[in-house]
């Protein structure tokens, strides 16, 4: 590959008019033949032609004359979940979904409880313990892939895998700040079914300033891990004067 071309269909969105964070690196890590690692460099545009170009490093995506995204070949993510959830443990900390009350993108794609059932992933991770600093606290969350999120071999898609561990693994820095997705790279240990229900979790792995470093994982009911994935999470700085 030198250059190719990709788009982010407006279904896969985060904020409204940007696509998801998650999605856009799985679909800028399949032009890869290896596992590798997402840096986004600016909010990828929606519906939108951008042009990924081969580097030295691995491939830069771009959107006319600013830099989207960078993808590099790298290890996979060394992260073990801090516990293993039963399907009725994740449902009670889904409860504590703080974007059931205020969610800043309602409808983003994995965690917008404006999404119907089909369309969204519908994944809503919230607090094991409601009484724990966000920042160290771990989330939780059900869900039951459908099929129309398969690939060819009949599990879920690889870009959809992507997606679920994105948003999980950002809600113990959402609260309070303006954060952003930075970087995002995972592992896949096994086919990830339709039609199962599974088990999402995320917690916070440190911080140094404005950076806050966070982790994801995909369980089956029997506490299998699927896939995990490493997170890099930046606080935008607030704007003079706003």
């Amino acid at each position: 590959m030198s250059t190719t071309t990709l788009t982010i269909p407006s279904r896969f969105n985060g904020p409204p008019d940007s696509g998801h964070g998650g999605y856009s690196c799985g679909t800028i890590a399949a032009l890869l033949d290896t596992p590798a690692a997402v840096d986004l460099h600016a909010p990828p545009p929606l519906d939108t032609p951008l042009t990924a170009v081969a580097t030295a490093e691995g491939l830069e995506v771009w959107d006319r004359d600013v830099l989207v995204a960078r993808a590099r070949p790298s290890t996979p993510p060394d992260v073990v979940p801090p516990t293993s959830l039963t399907p009725e443990e994740a449902s009670a900390a889904e409860a504590n979904f703080v974007g059931f009350e205020h969610h800043a993108f309602p409808t983003c794609f994995v965690c917008g409880p404006q999404r119907e059932p089909g369309d969204g992933l519908r994944i809503f991770p919230g607090r094991m313990d409601p009484s724990e600093p966000a920042d160290t606290a771990t989330v939780a969350s059900r869900w039951t892939p459908d099929a129309t999120l398969a690939g060819d071999d009949g599990a879920v898609a690889p870009v959809f895998v992507w997606s679920a561990l994105d948003c999980p693994s950002g809600y113990m820095v959402f609260e309070g700040r303006r954060t952003v997705l930075a970087s995002l790279r995972i592992r896949q240990d096994a086919p990830v079914p339709t039609g199962e229900e599974l088990i999402v979790l995320g917690w916070g792995r440190g911080s140094e300033r404005r950076k806050f470093y966070a982790a994801s994982a995909l369980q089956d009911a029997r506490g299998e891990v699927l896939a995990v994935a490493d997170t890099l999470w930046i606080e935008l700085q607030a704007r003079v004067g706003a």
